[in-house]
């Protein structure tokens, strides 16, 4: 059986367009570069297909009003401490965008390269 870790972390929600760049490349795969570098636990990028923001226009995955424009989510869960630290990164890459940060009861499985929930303790 697995090694099964348990404890508190937060989760880093960071909403941008598919369209921003940052670098020649896609912002959400800059910041995705950033968070590896930084040494978090983990990323994970979401494609949505539906959403709006503050130009309060639809963006949409519909067949019948293509959106060059989707909205993404990148999640990274890890302790406050790193997670405020990376928030001194995204100043720097992100130009428009939401970001929140909540915590959560993680649940770990399998192979650990660092055990999030002793960053918190």
């Amino acid at each position: 059986m697995s090694p099964k870790i348990t404890g508190q972390a937060y989760r880093l929600r960071i909403y941008v367009g598919e369209s921003a760049h940052c670098r020649h490349q896609p912002l959400y795969h800059a910041i995705v570069l950033e968070a590896r570098k930084m040494g978090l636990a983990g990323a994970t990028v979401v494609r949505a297909i539906e959403g709006y923001g503050p130009s309060n226009r639809i963006h949409t995955a519909n067949l019948l009003d293509l959106s060059a424009d989707l909205p993404m989510v990148i999640e990274i869960i890890d302790s406050e401490e790193y997670l405020t630290q990376f928030l001194t990164v995204l100043d720097d890459l992100v130009d428009g965008g939401l970001v929140t940060m909540d915590p959560v009861h993680v649940v770990q499985y399998g192979k650990v390269r660092r055990n999030i929930a002793e960053d918190i303790s």
